[in-house]
């Protein structure tokens, strides 16, 4: 009886080491281009990046809000192989545009410094007419990307 269960216990033993021998572990390399695959198939994951190790996702990037970092998260945790995931992505700051008025009252102080230079604003685009040295095209434009426009429409806005 003793030698029967010694048996058993043998079999029972080396079914155990060959399961666990048969279970491929899957290489970090793996893991992330699986995760990779699954964040190229969610645009609104398009901000973030992903580094592994020993199985262990780090999330970096800018998202567009609280609720895609969630999800990202979510979609990462369950790839095959992750262990756990780190999320260190930030969210991306909305960018406010400028009401007309206000904005068409800024550009006007802006171009006080430029003269011979006049702006029309429509729907936050700012376009541009006139001469202007080309030394301070450099800083009329820093000026007005100041001001959180659509868009700075230059065509019309000449070199001297």
């Amino acid at each position: 009886m003793k030698r029967t269960t010694s048996y058993f216990l043998i079999a029972i033993a080396a079914l155990a080491i060959s399961f666990t021998s048969c279970k491929k572990k899957l290489s970090d390399a793996d893991i992330k281009a699986a995760v990779e695959k699954v964040l190229t198939a969610d645009p609104s994951a398009s901000g973030a990046t992903v580094a592994v190790e020993k199985g262990v996702v780090t999330l970096t990037g800018a998202l567009k809000d609280d609720a895609t970092k969630a999800a990202v998260e979510k979609l990462i945790a369950g790839v095959k192989g992750v262990k756990s995931v780190v999320n260190n992505s930030t969210v991306a700051a909305p960018v406010v545009i400028a009401n007309d008025d206000p904005l068409t009252q800024a550009v006007n102080d802006a171009l006080k410094a430029f003269p011979g230079i006049s702006a029309t604003v429509k729907d936050g685009i700012i376009s541009l007419t006139g001469t202007i040295a080309k030394a301070d095209r450099q800083k009329l434009m820093m000026a007005l990307q100041a001001l959180n426009p659509k868009k700075v429409d230059v065509a019309g806005l000449t070199n001297k």
